[in-house]
C-alpha cells in the first residue's frame, strides 16, 4: 500500500506537464480540454473502463519496466498506478488492457509472440509475462455471447482462448480484409493494425488501423466495420475512414490506433494518437475526441469537433491536475516516470535518502542502458546534480537509441561533449567528482551546461539540434527521451533532477 501512495502520490510523471499552458489556451474554460490527453510518447493505447474508473495503458517498447498503468475518473486527468511488466521480454508493441470477470489482462506483443500478464488487483502484484506462442502483432481481446475467449490480431484473423485467458485452444481463423484504400491517397503502407472489438445493441464494432504508423502526414487512419457476430462477415462502414489527417498542413499527423469507447454517463468516445507536426521527436502522443451515433446505426465523428480545439467532456469538473518530472530521487523506490533502456536489473541501481545510486557499466552512451524519461514539453530545462565515484562517467543526454544519442556527461577530471558518438573532452581540469549537468532545449535546438556549484552556470561551446531524432529518421518507433548515463567503472549518484518548461 505504501508503495502504491508513493507511486500516486508522488510520481509527477511528465506527460502530464502541458496542463498548465493547455489550459490557458483553452479559451472556453472549465468543462473543455484540449488534445493531447497525455503529452510525449504514449502510443498504441489502450483503454479499460471498470464502472467509473478509467485504466490505460500504451506501448512501451524497449522502455523497463513496462505496460504503466494510469487511473481517471474523467479522462482527463491521469495519474500513475503501477507497472505491469517487470522481466525483460523485449520491445513491447500495442497491448490490450482488459478485464474478464474478476480479473485484468494485458495481452501484448514482444519478440515474435504474444504474452499476457494477469493480476487481481489492477494496482498489482501483477504475474510474470506467459507465452502465448502467437507469432502475430496488437491483440485484441474480445467474448461472444456464451463468454467465450477469443484474440483478434493485425492480419484480420482470430483465435479461441481458453477460460483463464492463460493459453490456446482453437484453430486460427480468418475474418476481416481491412478497408480498401484508394490508390491515389498517400499512405506508408496498407498496415491492417489494432483491433479492437466493441459491442453496442445488436452489433459488434471492430475498429482497426491502417495505412502505415508513421510515414507521410497523411498515412494513418481509423476504419470501422460492424458485424452481428464478433466473428464477421464485417460490413465496412460508409464514413470510413472515421479519423485521419488529411493535410501535412494539421497540426497532428498520423492519426490513428483508435480505440472505441463508453462512458460511464452513456457518451461514447475514440482514445488514439498521432505524431505533432515540427514535434515528431516526441513520439506518438495520445488524443481524445467524441463519436456520435448515426440514425443508421454508424459511429462517426462530428462535423464541429476538431482534434486541435477545445473539445467538451461532461465528465470534467474544472479542475486540472498538473505534474511535473521533477524528482529528487530520495526515498526507497524509483518513480514510475523513469524506465531502463534495453534492460530491467534491480541489483544494478538503489534508491537512499542521498539519492538514487547506479552502477556504471559499458563504454558509451548506447551500451550503458541509461534511465529515461519522456520529454513532455517543446521547450524546457532539464538539470541534474551528480557525485561520481571510481572511474565512472556521468551523463545528461538526449536519447533515442543505443546509436543516436547527444548529450554533456563528466568524468573525474574533465566535462565532456558528446556529439552524434563523438565524445571529446569540452572543458579539461575541472578535476570535481561532485558536479552539476543542465541541458536547455528550445524547440528541438539544445544548449548545455555545467556547474560546480549548482548556481553559477557555464554554457559548452558546442549545442545540439535534435529534430531528426524521430522514427521516420531512425526507425524503431521510439522518441528522443533525456537519459541519465551511468558509463565505465564505479557509480553515479544523481540527485535532484530539475524539470522547468518553458512554454
Amino acid at each position: 500500500m505504501k508503495k502504491i501512495f508513493i507511486v500516486v502520490m508522488l510520481a509527477l510523471m511528465g506527460s502530464l506537464a502541458h496542463a498548465q499552458s493547455q489550459f490557458k489556451a483553452n479559451a472556453k474554460g472549465p468543462g473543455y480540454y484540449l488534445n493531447p490527453i497525455f503529452t510525449g510518447d504514449h502510443p498504441d493505447p489502450s483503454i479499460l473502463r471498470d464502472g467509473g474508473d478509467y485504466y490505460i495503458t500504451h506501448s512501451s517498447f524497449n522502455y523497463y519496466p513496462g505496460l504503466l498503468i494510469w487511473h481517471s475518473k474523467d479522462l482527463v486527468n491521469w495519474t500513475p498506478v503501477t507497472h505491469a511488466l517487470h522481466k525483460y521480454v523485449g520491445s513491447v508493441w500495442a497491448p490490450d488492457l482488459v478485464k474478464y470477470k474478476d480479473r485484468y489482462y494485458i495481452y501484448f506483443p514482444a519478440g515474435q509472440t504474444i504474452y499476457v500478464v494477469t493480476a487481481k488487483s489492477i494496482a498489482g502484484p501483477w504475474s510474470d509475462p506467459v507465452d502465448l506462442k502467437l507469432n502475430f502483432i496488437d491483440p485484441g481481446h474480445f467474448t461472444d455471447n456464451d463468454g467465450k475467449r477469443y484474440l483478434y490480431f493485425n492480419s484480420g484473423d482470430y483465435v479461441q482462448l481458453a477460460d483463464d485467458g492463460l493459453s490456446v485452444t482453437g484453430e486460427l481463423k480468418h475474418a476481416y480484409s481491412g478497408w480498401p484504400i484508394p490508390r491515389d491517397w498517400t499512405i506508408e503502407c496498407f498496415c491492417l493494425e489494432g483491433p479492437k472489438v466493441t459491442k453496442r445493441g445488436d452489433y459488434y464494432y471492430l475498429t482497426v488501423a491502417e495505412g502505415g504508423t508513421a510515414g507521410p502526414a497523411t498515412s494513418h487512419m481509423v476504419i470501422s466495420a460492424r458485424s452481428k457476430s464478433p466473428f464477421g462477415p464485417w460490413e465496412n462502414s460508409p464514413y470510413n475512414p472515421i479519423i485521419r489527417t488529411k493535410e501535412n498542413t494539421e497540426r497532428w499527423w498520423s492519426k490513428g490506433h483508435g480505440t472505441l469507447f463508453e462512458d460511464a454517463k452513456g457518451k461514447w468516445w475514440l482514445v488514439f494518437h498521432g505524431y505533432e507536426k515540427g514535434f515528431y521527436n516526441m513520439g506518438r502522443q495520445t488524443l481524445l475526441q467524441p463519436v456520435e451515433w448515426t440514425p443508421d446505426g454508424w459511429y462517426i465523428t462530428p462535423a464541429n469537433i476538431k482534434t486541435d480545439r477545445p473539445i467538451r467532456n461532461p465528465l470534467l469538473s474544472g479542475t486540472k491536475t498538473v505534474y511535473s518530472l521533477s524528482d529528487s530521487f530520495t526515498g526507497g523506490d524509483l518513480k514510475p516516470q523513469w524506465q531502463f533502456f534495453d534492460e530491467y536489473d534491480t541489483t544494478r541501481f538503489r534508491c537512499t535518502d542521498n539519492g538514487l545510486v547506479i552502477k556504471a557499466k559499458g563504454h558509451t552512451i548506447g551500451d550503458c542502458a541509461p534511465l529515461l524519461c519522456v520529454t513532455a514539453n517543446h521547450s524546457y530545462t532539464a538539470q541534474v546534480e551528480m557525485q561520481i565515484e571510481g572511474d565512472a562517467i556521468g551523463g545528461l543526454v538526449m536519447f533515442y537509441n543505443n546509436t543516436a544519442n547527444s548529450g554533456i556527461l563528466a568524468d573525474k577530471d574533465d566535462i565532456l561533449a558528446n556529439i552524434r558518438g563523438w565524445q571529446f573532452a569540452t572543458e579539461k581540469g575541472i578535476k570535481k567528482r561532485h558536479i552539476f549537468l543542465r541541458l536547455k532545449n528550445i524547440n528541438n535546438t539544445v544548449d548545455m551546461y555545467y556547474s560546480t556549484n549548482g548556481q553559477k552556470w557555464l554554457k559548452i561551446e558546442s549545442s545540439l539540434e535534435v529534430s531528426g531524432l524521430n522514427h521516420n529518421t531512425l526507425g524503431g518507433f521510439l522518441s528522443m527521451r533525456i537519459a541519465l548515463c551511468a558509463i565505465g567503472n564505479g557509480t553515479v549518484t544523481f540527485k535532484n533532477f530539475v524539470y522547468q518548461p518553458k512554454e
